[in-house]
């Protein structure tokens, strides 16, 4: 069970090299310096359990027991059992990392309530379920004192934000880890883009500009058997309730990446469009299928942002920031201009370089990570754009937060759901 692994002997080389004194260091750790309160000593087994036990969660999971041979999976939770019964058998059939699968029967937990079991059973807790979910989760974990790793995004409006915003603070006072699934801020090669246009590299940022352009995603279909209520959450993505829209629930990591740059100060303003051209039959649920967006920071620094999910057209994500020396292609790793610069190498894998870190952190053997604000900020940045497409209005940072729009549906039971119709901008209320 803990046999030398060549691929961990190389994460283990690399250690993350450029977490120190790079811009890692400067953006994700919101507590760096502080006293570690909470880890996990000597020799010690880590418990980890995962909630949502879909494809990202399964995946998060196996990222996990992969980078760490201290870690153990000991509890599953989903809302469906059939979910649990899939996970836990395709983490058992990976040879990698079966034997650190010990989860019996007793810590197989489904329901409305199967978040609570795998809290209860666990040191790390992963939550990667539908993103309407995430605020009460991470309430509960803070509360049971455990540490955290949250998958993108953590609401699907401001008020629910809020929540999880105040959630972190109080793991913050606990001397809890919180890492964030956003995770291009892992990536050395994005890292050290972005230390480079931190340190004038581009010379002053003129303007800036994000796609997420991509086809289309999965689609459960329909069974006589399921509730309405049952028939949106196994089709989630599609109803704003419970993704946020696309523009949250996949665009955000592009707006992250632009936060990033901005030192995670919010935007001032936006003013956005959007709708269904492609996606308009009703099993799309609600949400738009292009999202194009202008936000506008007080120093007149404008971000030119578009998603859209169409079957069959071109894709596209970059991210570009535009200076008064050059432009930085953040998703390209590279600078062109007066001082032009390419990423060499193969970038390190985001997706395990947040859990070596979030290990180290649990451990002691790093300053604690707590990225609960800016993963907060990026969430809310994302939903602005959906309330002023869905509106038609322009929409300011104070109307965002100050917002009581309130998605949730009121009952948490198996039967009808009263979903929003789709949104219609110049008619759509500001909530």
């Amino acid at each position: 069970m803990t046999q030398s692994n060549p691929r961990r002997s190389e994460l283990d080389r690399r250690q993350f090299l450029h977490a120190s004194g790079g811009a890692l260091a400067a953006v994700t750790l919101a507590t760096a310096g502080s006293p570690i309160f909470a880890h996990i000593a000597g020799d010690d087994i880590i418990r980890v359990g995962l909630v949502g036990c879909g494809g990202r969660g399964t995946g998060a999971a196996t990222n996990a027991l992969t980078v760490e041979p201290r870690a153990r999976l000991v509890a599953l939770g989903d809302l469906f059992a059939d979910q649990v019964d899939k996970s836990y058998r395709n983490l058992t059939e990976d040879e990698e990392v079966a034997a650190q699968v010990m989860v019996d029967e007793e810590h197989r937990f489904s329901g409305w309530d199967s978040y609570l079991g795998v809290i209860d059973s666990c040191d790390v807790v992963i939550f990667a379920t539908t993103p309407h979910f995430r605020p009460m989760q991470i309430e509960a974990a803070v509360k049971a004192g455990k540490h955290i790793f949250a998958e993108k995004p953590v609401g699907v409006d401001a008020m629910h934000v809020e929540r999880v915003r105040k959630a972190c603070m109080e793991a913050d006072e606990k001397g809890l880890t919180v890492v964030s699934g956003l995770c291009y801020r892992y990536q050395d090669a994005k890292q050290q883009t972005v230390e480079r246009i931190w340190n004038g590299a581009v010379g002053d940022i003129v303007s800036l500009q994000c796609s997420y352009n991509t086809g289309g995603l999965w689609h459960r279909g329909r069974k006589d058997e399921w509730s309405e209520m049952e028939y949106e959450i196994r089709n989630w993505l599609y109803f704003t309730w419970l993704s946020g829209d696309h523009i949250t629930e996949q665009s955000i990591h592009s707006l992250d990446k632009i936060m990033w740059v901005m030192k995670d100060k919010p935007p001032a303003k936006c003013t956005a469009s959007g709708g269904r051209i492609v996606r308009t039959e009703d099993k799309w649920g609600n949400i738009f299928d292009h999202f194009n967006c202008t936000f506008e920071w007080d120093e007149g620094i404008k971000l030119f942002h578009s998603c859209r999910q169409w079957p069959g057209a071109d894709g596209n994500v970059s991210d570009y920031v535009f200076g008064s020396r050059g432009t930085a292609a953040i998703q390209g790793h590279r600078i062109n201009g007066e001082n032009s610069w390419r990423f060499s190498g193969e970038p390190n894998d985001m997706y395990e370089a947040e859990w070596i870190e979030l290990f180290k952190s649990v451990k002691g053997e790093r300053p604690r990570i707590n990225n609960g604000e800016y993963m907060c900020t990026s969430t809310l940045v994302s939903i602005m754009g959906r309330m002023s497409a869905y509106t038609g209005k322009t929409i300011t940072w104070k109307q965002l937060v100050d917002s009581k729009l309130d998605l949730s549906p009121g009952t948490y039971e198996w039967g009808d759901v009263s979903s929003q119709p789709v949104a219609q901008p110049g008619q759509t209320p500001l909530v």
